[in-house]
């Protein structure tokens, strides 16, 4: 158990002073970096101004608004209105709540495997029954389908409010679509009236090598749902849609989805000042150039298969063994790595995307160090 006494850059310390080379940003979480000192700043600047003033949307709150403005015009046009929440798994609520608002329909469809948070809607979207079973009963009227399935979206019918995947499947071992997928899923939505959410919450951000994951994949969904990354290391949520779709949440009931704290000024501030270092930098191109530096530099032959894309990329090892010992020995020499909920062969590697190809480097050689001490 590391306890921690600072964070900075690519590091983290202990009390002991020892340092360790993060390779993980809280769960993708810290994208700019720890303690980025513009993050820092607009923190500092916006808590001498003014920090919690009412229920989220009784008063504009400039931070809030600058924000919403600068993601809208990074976005497709039809995803133009955002809704700030406290987590990416709120947003993924509220996401749910405004499907069957708007359609008038109950079904929605997830895939196996999937993960989508830890409350009780986005439990239920979970196609781990024995994760799920302890607290059940969930929400019903859930089905779900194979992931790159196309002979599955037959599902998706007249009944089906939405179908709801993440962009790049996160805990079942960072899978990505098959050429085509999401368009045709897409498609099938459009044909029966059904919306399609995209999870953005680990593949939001720059992560990826784009602003948002689905850029990758030429396919524009009804609401993206997204988090982590956007805060800069503060905890943050949000979903997206359009205008007239978002709209709905106004009425029948009025204040169809309320949040005390969403779109705090002062977290919307550290993510206003995170989007710009992002959007302003070469920080997403250089993702992809660092991506192709790690494919380069894990070469073993206990590495079975990398996956992913740009900074969000892990290791699938031969069994769950080595992956557990690849990790509790990497924090011993220095280095941290993680495990993903759902693939137990998997080593996660999805560090700042600010960290620099000397510590990619560096990690890398504590890592193919680790596998020749395990061969």
């Amino acid at each position: 158990m590391i306890e921690v006494s600072k964070a900075k850059g690519s590091y983290i310390y202990d009390k002991h002073n020892n340092r360790y080379l993060d390779f993980v940003a809280g769960v993708s979480a810290c994208s700019v970096g720890h303690c980025n000192k513009d993050v820092i700043n607009a923190i500092k600047n916006q808590s001498e101004k003014y920090m919690h003033v009412m229920v989220y949307g009784e008063f504009i709150t400039e931070p809030s608004l600058d924000l919403a403005k600068l993601l809208s015009k990074n976005l497709p046009n039809s995803l133009n209105c955002t809704y700030f929440t406290n987590s990416g798994t709120e947003a993924l609520e509220g996401s749910m709540k405004l499907a069957r608002r708007h359609t008038g329909r109950t079904k929605i469809i997830a895939a196996k495997n999937a993960y989508h948070g830890s409350t009780m809607g986005a439990l239920t979207l979970m196609g781990l029954e024995e994760r799920k079973k302890p607290f059940e009963p969930l929400i019903p009227d859930v089905e779900f389908i194979d992931f790159n399935s196309i002979e599955d979206l037959e599902k998706i019918d007249e009944k089906t409010a939405c179908v709801i995947l993440e962009t790049i499947q996160g805990s079942a071992g960072f899978i990505l679509p098959k050429k085509g997928y999401l368009k045709f899923v897409k498609k099938r939505c459009q044909e029966v009236g059904a919306l399609l959410i995209l999870d953005e919450i680990q593949t939001g951000i720059g992560r990826t090598g784009k602003l948002f994951g689905f850029e990758n994949f030429n396919c524009t969904p009804d609401i993206i749902v997204y988090g982590k990354g956007l805060g800069g290391g503060i905890p943050v949520g949000a979903f997206t849609g359009s205008k007239q779709l978002m709209d709905v949440l106004h009425v029948n009931p009025i204040l169809g989805h309320i949040t005390t704290f969403g779109a705090n000024p002062v977290i919307t501030a550290a993510a206003l000042q995170t989007l710009k270092i992002i959007l302003n930098s070469k920080i997403m191109e250089e993702t992809l150039l660092k991506e192709k530096l790690l494919r380069q530099k894990l070469t073993h032959k206990l590495i079975k298969e990398i996956r992913g894309i740009g900074l969000m990329l892990c290791l699938i090892m031969k069994d769950f063994e080595i992956a557990n010992k690849l990790v509790l020995q990497a924090k011993n020499e220095g280095l941290i790595l993680f495990w993903l909920l759902i693939e137990k062969r998997a080593v996660r590697i999805t560090p700042p995307l600010t960290i620099s190809e000397k510590e990619l480097e560096e990690g890398c050689d504590i890592i193919t160090g680790i596998l020749d001490s395990i061969e």
